[in-house]
């Protein structure tokens, strides 16, 4: 095992200050730079990332980046204007608020998208600088969407993973977004895709399904040559340290100051970055709905709001700031008295003592974010209850939700809603505080920041043992000059070609498929070589195979195995079959075409084909799996057999495949160089019907019984071309 490289837009440490004053170098707080914290300082291991500092001096960048350098950090300095197009711009102004699902805030501008594309080029040269064979690449977060296949064009055969800390909106959401198939192509470039919840991860399925129409399988991803696995890894906090902060005694002598100062009145905390996902004033419209709503509480309870400053020099955000001091200002103002402050405000960021203290002498938590990828306050809140009193709200838009179910769970746009759950957590008996914090205790405990780090790496690196698998299956060099040489050694040799997906790319209409020049050139020479039979097994029609290669001197079963025809033969049938079937199924078909706009039935002489390349992208599949259900059943009773291909549904006789076809040849004559290639699941009898020391080649990246795989079609002709 290599070393592990973790990239993200910012390192685990803040560099501030100015050459005359000195530099000064402070860690992050946050849950990641926690987390992976035991990572990257071991071994040769290193954290790539922005140092959050623009920097022009070269002697300066020469100095930050060899003090990085022995904390196992390099940097990846980023210019005024990068900062301001890449990361204020299309980072913070186009995937940010679509990803939150405030669509109204994003824009759309080349330029900003053309910085996006130059800085995730930088921090690809930046790994290629370190990055060796065997090490394990962990790419974090929106801001490096492009990343893993800016890796993946310089370095195939690594190790890569894929994190998105905030939410994947909705399909609908995401194709706003001009450049979304770049970007989609982007991290597919990785090995194993995370997210905070199943939901993201559904959503993350369902668009590269809809716009780059790639399914899945159980999460998997199955590219040209290699595997994509997509899973949610809900991301957990240092449980231990902030437990453990919570009975510091400068904790508890913060919090003793605290309550001097405030009295014996109830608290609600509040604590959130400045940012319009976090739905802050939202919250504070809610306080002053639950004020008048419940009148008995006025002067009995008290907000208090910590704002944490975050691009409060961006106009939308001097903006909110200004809304949130506004409704602070008439809140205060409306119900506030000599004795009484309603909402304690405090815009600014807090060490851990002060921040744990908090969260000790807190009766309720507020965390009703409008959207947000899993937010960590509540469980730090939770993890803080050494007493285990203190309700949790917390809003269903939070990845949190997903686990934290003892909390009350909230909708934040139900005002009315959440105004009744603060009486309620008010209200709520010591008994039941305990029980819900004590559940919730055990579930972040357990799922904290270790095991989340553990969990996505030990995941990386089956994916990636899954991914040699199949690498030690696709024909290098040595592969090929050896199946040229047994070629050219052998004195009698067979040629099973597959058509559609093989020898040729799939069409939207199958009547497109027609065999080029170079195809029938190719064809041509093979099966007029001394020796050689080259019979093509076709899932397709026999009429089309005749008229495109009859001319040919080659075998042609079609229809999977139903015709078969040698050169200078009429055409035959492999069994005695009838087709009085299709009475019955063809009307079934046809209802299915009615109700789906795109799709045919292609009708053959003892097979029925339902055809979707055309159907919108998720209803063809819908489709295809209503019908494969609708006629299992009935093909049992009548001895069919329902197929699933490529964007086809199939039905034809139990008692024909192409296997059972290919072995027809195999046993009229004996051959010492049998080669067999084919990409669906219809040439998995081909590959089965084949006799020990054939050659068996898979076309794409799907689990095979065949011996090797190849890319894609204009490989494969290649590949014959090497034989001649």
């Amino acid at each position: 095992m290599g070393k592990t490289i973790i990239i993200s837009n910012r390192l685990p440490v803040r560099v501030e200050g100015n050459p005359e004053e000195g530099l000064s170098y402070i860690p992050s707080e946050g849950g990641l730079a926690t987390g992976l914290g035991s990572v990257y300082k071991g071994g040769g291991n290193m954290w790539i990332g922005w140092p959050g500092i623009y920097m022009t001096d070269p002697d300066l960048k020469d100095e930050t980046k060899q003090k990085l350098l022995s904390e196992n950090m390099q940097p990846v300095f980023l210019s005024k204007k990068e900062i301001e197009d890449f990361y204020e711009g299309f980072c913070n102004s186009t995937l940010w608020p679509n990803f939150h699902y405030f669509n109204q805030y994003a824009i759309y501008k080349r330029n900003l998208w053309e910085s996006y594309v130059a800085v995730n080029e930088k921090f690809r040269d930046a790994v290629l600088d370190i990055a060796e064979d065997g090490d394990r690449i962990w790419v974090h977060d929106y801001q490096l969407f492009l990343l893993p296949q800016l890796i993946r064009d310089k370095l195939p055969n690594a190790s890569i993973g894929f994190f998105l800390h905030i939410p994947f909106p909705s399909h609908e959401v995401f194709r706003l977004i001009p450049w979304r198939k770049q970007l989609l192509f982007g991290v597919l470039g990785a090995d194993l895709i995370g997210f905070h919840t199943y939901d993201d991860m559904r959503h993350f399925l369902s668009a590269v399904n809809r716009l780059v129409s790639l399914g899945n399988h159980q999460g998997q991803i199955n590219m040209a040559n290699r595997i994509v696995q997509v899973d949610p890894f809900p991301m957990g906090i240092d449980y231990d340290k902030y437990a453990k902060a919570a009975a510091d005694p400068e904790t508890i002598s913060n919090e003793v100051e605290y309550r001097t100062s405030l009295g014996q009145q109830k608290l609600i905390l509040s604590i959130d970055r400045l940012d319009y996902s976090k739905g802050i004033p939202q919250r504070l419209v809610i306080f002053d709905l639950f004020l008048k709503k419940y009148p008995q509480y006025q002067g009995k309870v008290s907000l208090i709001l910590l704002v944490v400053p975050s691009r409060d020099k961006v106009a939308q955000y001097m903006a909110l700031k200004e809304e949130v001091d506004l409704l602070v200002g008439r809140i205060n103002g409306t119900y506030g008295s000599m004795n009484w402050t309603p909402i304690h405000y405090f815009y600014r960021s807090l060490d851990l003592p002060k921040l744990s203290a908090l969260y000790r002498m807190a009766d309720v938590a507020m965390v009703t974010p409008m959207r947000d990828g899993m937010n960590l306050v509540c469980k730090e809140f939770v993890a803080s209850k050494l007493d285990k009193k203190g309700v949790l709200i917390l809003s269903e838009m939070a990845g949190a939700s997903k686990e934290l179910s003892d909390a009350i769970l909230i909708n934040p746009n139900d005002k009315h809603q959440v105004a009744d759950a603060i009486k309620t957590a008010l209200e709520m008996s010591l008994k039941d505080q305990r029980r819900a914090l004590e559940s919730m205790q055990k579930t972040i405990k357990r799922y904290n920041v270790h095991h989340w780090v553990d969990l996505f790496l030990t995941r990386l690196d089956q994916v990636t043992h899954q991914q040699d698998e199949f690498r030690t299956k696709l024909i290098d060099e040595s592969t090929r000059q050896k199946l040229f040489k047994d070629f050219q050694s052998s004195k009698s040799q067979i040629i099973f070609l597959d058509y559609d997906g093989t020898l040729v790319e799939f069409q939207n209409s199958p009547e497109k498929a027609k065999p080029d020049k170079e195809l029938i050139d190719l064809l041509k020479s093979l099966s007029e070589k001394k020796g050689t039979k080259v019979v093509i097994i076709s899932g397709r029609e026999r009429h089309s195979l005749e008229n495109w290669l009859g001319s040919l001197n080659v075998d042609i079963i079609a229809e999977h195995g139903i015709w078969l025809r040698q050169k200078g033969s009429k055409w035959e049938t492999i069994d005695d079959l009838n087709s009085d079937w299709k009475e019955e199924i063809k009307p079934i078909l046809e209802m299915y075409v009615s109700k789906t706009p795109g799709s045919l039935i292609e009708e053959k002489d003892f097979s029925l084909v339902w055809h979707f390349r055309k159907v919108e992208t998720g209803l063809g599949e819908l489709r295809s799996r209503e019908i494969f259900s609708h006629l299992r059943f009935l093909s049992e009773d009548m001895n069919l057999h329902v197929l699933e291909g490529d964007k086809v549904v199939e039905i034809k006789n139990a008692q024909v495949d192409k296997g059972r076809a290919a072995a027809k040849w195999l046993k009229d004559q004996k051959y010492d160089y049998i080669l067999a290639v084919g990409d669906d699941r219809t040439d998995e009898d081909t590959f089965e019907a084949m006799p020990k020391g054939a050659y068996t080649v898979k076309v794409g990246g799907n689990r095979s019984s065949a011996s090797y795989s190849i890319k894609d079609p204009a490989s494969v002709r290649e590949l014959l071309k090497g034989l001649l």
